[in-house]
């Protein structure tokens, strides 16, 4: 499994993964738009997420007239992980409070 730099932009495209749901799922242009990224800049990490197996990739099915087909991109289990330890180690960039910050050492 490849290793991942956990970059601001790599970040900003977890957290947007984080909040996609099967109702809400996320593909790369919405990724694009809620993490505020280009698409040069967005699929790149998309590809090393998956292919480090943090994310998986599916293709939309049935009809999708008038635009190109859609590829659902969402995380796995080892996703999940990564970004949780992220959470921790890096709180400000998910828009947390470090504990120390909260009265907490």
């Amino acid at each position: 499994m490849a290793s991942i730099r956990l970059t601001r932009p790599t970040l900003e495209v977890l957290k947007v993964l984080l909040t996609a749901t099967p109702d809400d799922p996320a593909w790369g242009l919405k990724i694009c738009e809620e993490a505020d990224l280009g698409s040069g800049t967005v699929y790149p990490i998309l590809e090393r997420l998956v292919g480090a197996g943090w994310a998986t990739r599916t293709e939309e099915q049935g009809e999708h007239f008038g635009r190109p087909r859609r590829y659902y991109y969402e995380l796995t289990a080892a996703g999940h992980l990564a970004t949780q330890r992220a959470r921790e180690s890096r709180p400000r960039l998910f828009g947390l409070r470090a504990a120390s910050e909260n009265g907490v050492a």
